[in-house]
């Protein structure tokens, strides 16, 4: 999956619809969490709430670095139907900041995210290996604060990330939201 993924970033340079966009991450970061799980002979019941994080965080990482793929890369991940729908067009990633209908189309794309983070948050839950627990609910937290801030923040007036304070307080939330509820 993850070569198919790698050929396909090669020489594809638009997705057509969420869906075409899913299907790629399900090859390009699905099977890194999948991969985990087996690692650390976790249940393959935990494969969807995987699946859904490793997916999320690659459509937040699509979004905190579209501006940049577009002018280095000619490559947009954000569905070309919903950028049409929307009266918009990929040129629209090289300006200096989002327009309202390109705002629009990150927005329907976040919407996605947390839909895919409404799956993940019970990952941790799931999961038998400690060590591995905390770390997917730190990941957890990381996503969905960055996906908090994309929704704030402009990821073509600048790239959007977490501060270091930030970060530092995902992984206490996350540590502290395994360690009390075992």
């Amino acid at each position: 999956h993850l070569i198919s993924a790698f050929k396909q970033d090669a020489t594809k340079l638009r997705y057509r619809d969420w869906d075409d966009l899913m299907d790629y991450c399900n090859r390009s970061a699905a099977p890194v969490g999948r991969f985990l799980l087996d690692l650390h002979s976790e249940s393959r019941d935990g494969y969807e709430a995987s699946d859904a994080l490793c997916n999320a965080l690659q459509v937040i990482n699509h979004l905190q670095d579209c501006k940049d793929d577009y002018l280095a890369l000619d490559r947009v991940y954000i569905p070309e139907n919903w950028l049409a729908e929307s009266n918009s067009s990929v040129a629209a990633l090289g300006d200096t900041h989002a327009s309202p209908e390109l705002r629009a189309v990150l927005n329907r794309c976040l919407d996605g995210v947390e839909d895919l983070l409404t799956i993940a948050r019970t990952l941790p839950g799931r999961l038998v290996n400690r060590r591995l627990a905390i770390e997917s609910a730190v990941i957890y937290r990381i996503a969905a604060r960055l996906t908090r801030l994309l929704r704030r923040n402009d990821p073509v007036a600048g790239r959007v990330a977490l501060s270091p304070l930030a970060f530092f307080l995902c992984g206490i939330e996350g540590v502290s939201s395994v360690l009390f509820k075992r």
